[in-house]
């Protein structure tokens, strides 16, 4: 049984992206696999299908593997936009296609979450017509920017969560890659968990985060950021308020011994938060999408932590 610190940090904290890359699945093959995980004993560690909107369509007859029991939690991915001229019909189509799905399969799909981009020019006025077409759609809502972004994107959204009877919007980082390149820094991703933990902004994780602990990576010629320095990072800081000094440390540490949990505690180095504690951070930092639900339970398991 996994120690109960680690079952607060992980706890439905994978969104499996199976259908994009590097593992590219097709519809089917990549639901299968869902399908499979939600009845597997780490299912507490899963959370949605990352699913775009535009597959809505093409869903009929694919649904025989889920019921009541285990259903099909969706994460709703709205298409790709530049600017805020396109922002409202892509936006109003995205929830035409919500509805519908929902209505049609509400015994064996739950949409929970919904992950945009959000156009670089969006502003108040924006976000304001937005959390309005969503209407009473139970949705937790997440939108995307760049890490170069982040910090301005996460004001604009903190500024608009503060508005009274608001609609609580979160942001969406992307933490990796196919390539080099697509590997935000260091201080980019502790600039975006301290603006987000500051604000009281909820944030989730995207790509690359496959491995529990930062390591170099020959298929990307890259060190690739871990999930267990990520999530823990966010949580310890947005406990200890920590600076962007303190994060960044933390997000660099290559060494797993450095990491350690029991049933009360989770530890980095000398900086502890007690697990009650972790489940009360996590709702500000709340999960981060994978194509794989697999390389991460390895990993856990080779370190002895599963």
């Amino acid at each position: 049984m996994p120690a109960a610190s680690l079952r607060a940090l992980l706890a439905h904290s994978i969104d499996y992206a199976g259908m994009f890359p590097p593992c590219n699945l097709g519809l089917e093959p990549a639901l299968q696999n869902y399908a499979k995980y939600i009845r597997e004993s780490d299912a507490w560690m899963l959370s949605n299908f990352i699913l775009p909107t535009q597959q809505f369509a093409t869903m009929r007859g694919a649904l025989v593997q889920f019921d009541r029991n285990h259903p099909l939690r969706i994460s709703a991915l709205g298409s790709k936009i530049e600017t805020a001229a396109t922002f409202r019909p892509a936006l109003q189509e995205a929830m035409d296609a919500i509805g519908k799905f929902s209505a049609e399969y509400a015994d064996v799909v739950s949409i929970s979450q919904f992950e945009m981009l959000l156009p670089v020019d969006a502003d108040l006025a924006a976000l304001a017509e937005a959390a309005a077409m969503f209407g009473e759609m139970k949705l937790h809502v997440f939108w995307e920017a760049s890490g170069e972004t982040a910090e301005q994107a996460i004001a604009l959204l903190a500024q608009h969560n503060s508005k009274k009877n608001t609609r609580v919007f979160g942001y969406k980082l992307r933490t990796g890659g196919v390539t080099a390149d697509a590997f935000p820094s260091v201080a980019q991703i502790g600039g975006a968990l301290i603006a987000a933990a500051r604000n009281r902004v909820p944030i989730k994780l995207t790509a690359g985060l496959h491995h529990p602990v930062r390591q170099f990576r020959d298929e990307v010629k890259a060190k690739m950021h871990g999930f267990l320095n990520v999530l823990g990072a966010g949580v310890l800081a947005a406990e200890h308020d920590w600076d962007e000094g303190q994060i960044s440390r933390m997000l660099e540490d290559e060494n797993a011994d450095s990491f350690s949990f029991d049933e009360t505690i989770f530890a980095w180095r000398e900086w502890e938060i007690a697990t009650d504690r972790i489940h009360a951070r996590r709702k500000l930092i709340t999960s981060f999408g994978s194509c794989s639900f697999d390389e991460p339970r390895e990993d856990l398991h080779a370190l002895g932590l599963l």
